[in-house]
């Protein structure tokens, strides 16, 4: 039990590195083609982790046991920062963050059909009201009689299925590789492809800029450095549920930095997937 109240900790940690990336990430959208700041978050955050284990290590824990899972992860990865990025333009920070809760959702599906972890009726109830809560958070004019949501909208909804995927890998390699290697691969794929497209959209940053493009690297390596720390120590079904404790912070970041007052569909759909996070956050009992 100790051991997940610690996984637990971390979890929540690496939730409020994640909004602090994210907000940079929103702010520099403005300046800069999404493809650039990704390869930025990625590049720093390999030679940060890199440097990291050749000081404390002496060498770098590179060998993995499965690589082809490892690049599978860190593709997903990747493939979610993309999504997620590409919409910050054109959402609030608050409402890309409700929508992209699916992943929590999902997490624990993949985990009950993919790792085999025991998944209640009350989790299953869960997450099916926490979707319903994302539905509602992307206002369908259908059901709120809202204009139709932005077609940005379906980015964190892309973004959240390749992070839950992502989640579940990073389980499953907790049990195979050391945390320290698969921490190392994290950002490897994406720095390699990140790279290739930079002919394509580069523009010359002044020099007080790459300091925060080297910021986005250094919040990106620690908050996936505590999710894999607390995926090694407590159960995806378990953590999962704690994302949700980063729409208060996104809230915060969005009425703070970007004066971005959630509306009302945000609010409720948030606090629906909320009571379904708690539900899915219950232990089962016979």
């Amino acid at each position: 039990m100790t051991g997940w109240l610690a996984g637990l900790a971390l979890q929540v940690a690496a939730l409020a590195v994640f909004v602090c990336m994210d907000t940079l990430l929103k702010l520099l959208t403005a300046h800069y083609a999404v493809p650039q700041l990704m390869w930025a978050r990625f590049l720093f955050s390999l030679i940060a982790v890199a440097l990291l284990f050749r000081l404390t290590m002496g060498r770098l824990p590179w060998r993995s046991r499965a690589p082809w899972l490892q690049a599978w992860r860190s593709m997903m990865l990747a493939c979610a920062n993309l999504m997620f990025s590409s919409a910050l333009p054109h959402l609030p920070l608050t409402d890309a963050t409700a929508i992209g809760f699916a992943s929590p959702l999902l997490t624990v599906a993949l985990a009950a059909v993919w790792l085999g972890e025991r998944v209640g009726w009350r989790r299953w109830l869960g997450v099916g009201i926490g979707l319903a809560g994302v539905l509602l958070a992307l206002r369908p004019p259908f059901l709120t009689g809202a204009e139709p949501p932005h077609w940005a909208a379906i980015l964190p909804l892309g973004s959240a299925s390749a992070f839950a995927v992502y989640q579940i890998l990073t389980r499953r390699l907790a049990a195979i590789d050391d945390p320290r290697t698969t921490i190392l691969h994290t950002g490897f794929a994406g720095a390699v492809v990140t790279s290739l497209v930079q002919p394509l959209v580069w523009t010359w940053p002044p020099l007080g800029d790459w300091g925060l493009l080297v910021m986005l690297g250094l919040l990106g390596a620690l908050g996936h450095g505590l999710l894999v720390l607390a995926y090694a120590r407590a159960p995806v079904s378990l953590l999962a549920p704690l994302s949700y404790t980063q729409l208060v912070w996104a809230t915060l970041s969005g009425v703070l930095v970007f004066g971005d007052w959630p509306d009302r569909w945000t609010l409720m759909g948030a606090a629906i997937i909320a009571a379904g996070g708690i539900l899915v956050a219950l232990p089962d009992r016979r």
